[in-house]
């Protein structure tokens, strides 16, 4: 049984729960696993502990809520954030 494009059962069609690994490249070690709903607050709370904020951030969790990976990877870049998913 797989998921269609929506992170749906093909059977039920319920949403499953996508997890997703955030590393933050600029503090070594600093690796969380979070829902969609948590990346915007987990990179805000990182940029913050560096006195700084982004609206590149949204644009990341968007990337990643419509499955647009290359961008993803790019806003990624620009914040030093590898985002994978996990399940």
């Amino acid at each position: 049984m797989g998921l269609d494009a929506q992170g749906k059962s093909q059977a039920g069609g319920k949403r499953t729960a996508t997890v997703y690994q955030l590393t933050d490249r600029l503090h070594d070690g600093h690796t969380v696993q979070v829902s969609e709903d948590d990346i915007v607050t987990t990179l805000s709370a990182w940029l913050a502990e560096l006195g700084a904020s982004s609206p590149l951030v949204e644009a990341l969790a968007q990337a990643v809520r419509v499955g647009d990976w290359p961008k993803a990877y790019v806003l990624g870049d620009c914040l030093s954030v590898e985002i994978t998913v996990v399940a």
